[in-house]
């Protein structure tokens, strides 16, 4: 039987390169000059340190335009609160791969409602979805380009 896999995963090296040009653009700006604004980047988490608060906002449009240049959707950003103290401002952005329960319970839903006879297991990251015939496959995956499920949502694993 057909089958494929609905992921969401972010290619972590683009997101480096990314982060890098959007340190290289902060540390070549002149009103950046001196303030030691940066990004650093930990496995997912990225994290804006600035002398003040909008220093943080401005540095994370650079940071977001970077990303989109790269081809990271911005869907899968999650933005915390910006924390300040005498000396600095952080802001803690996490960058969200994989499927998480509840996304995966929103793509497993969005494929009921299209009422194709296909069957949808989760496992772990992914959810794998499963027909009779191919046709029904590729209707499902048009039907969850258009879902509105939170995150960018990738089909592999395509099975004859």
């Amino acid at each position: 039987m057909p089958s494929f896999d609905v992921v969401s995963e972010i290619d972590a090296h683009e997101l480096t390169n990314a982060v890098d040009q959007a340190n290289r653009d902060i540390a070549s700006r002149f009103d950046f000059k001196g303030t030691g604004a940066r990004v650093e980047r930990d496995e997912y988490v990225l994290t804006i340190i600035a002398q003040a608060e909008f220093q943080v906002k401005q540095v994370d449009e650079i940071l977001r335009l970077k990303l989109s240049k790269r081809g990271i959707d911005l869907q899968c950003l999650d933005a915390g609160a910006v924390t300040s103290n005498v000396s600095e401002a952080r802001q803690k952005i996490t960058v969200r791969h994989g499927l998480d329960q509840e996304h995966a319970r929103k793509v497993v839903k969005a494929i009921k409602d299209t009422g194709i006879k296909v069957t949808t297991q989760v496992q772990d990251q992914q959810v794998r979805v499963t027909g009779k015939k191919r046709d029904d496959l590729q209707a499902v995956i048009a039907a969850l380009r258009g879902a509105a499920v939170g995150l960018p949502l990738q089909f592999t694993n395509f099975r004859e």
